[in-house]
């Protein structure tokens, strides 16, 4: 399998889960906190903050497909690279509120680091079709 077809097949891969993730959250907040890693669901009206983290998850899945899809794959590495944070901030807030350490390293932190490999990779790839000056660049009159 070519280096394309691979970054390909794992972007696709991130974009269907981090949707799937984010949308369990938004129509089953109850069901999927567990599965986040933290101890408890937040107690009162603190539930709203489950559908936030889902409604992030979907936007951050959209934004990634939309890069696949229109085939700006630097773009894509980049976007990548970045929202792989979010997932390292998830495994920090869940080890940080004694959540579970297994979820917090093997969902949040393995997702985190696939993410910025795919992202690596990506750059990788995209490197040798960067585009590169063959014409210095122009100067500002009067220099």
């Amino acid at each position: 399998m070519s280096l394309k077809k691979l970054n390909t097949v794992l972007a696709a891969a991130f974009v269907l889960f981090i949707l799937w993730f984010g949308l369990e959250f938004i129509l089953s907040p109850e069901t999927t906190a567990p599965g986040f890693g933290l101890p408890n669901r937040p107690p009162g009206d603190g539930g709203g903050f489950l559908t936030i983290k889902g409604i992030r998850d979907v936007v951050l899945a959209l934004v990634l497909g939309i890069l696949l899809l229109t085939g700006h794959r630097r773009a894509l590495a980049w976007v990548l690279l970045v929202e792989a944070l979010a997932a390292y901030g998830d495994m920090t807030t869940v080890l940080a509120h004694h959540g579970s350490a297994s979820t917090a390293l093997g969902v949040h932190g393995l997702t985190a680091t696939l993410m910025a490999a795919n992202g690596l990779l990506m750059l990788h790839e995209t490197r040798r079709a960067a585009p590169t000056r063959s014409t210095p660049a122009p100067q500002p009159a009067g220099f």
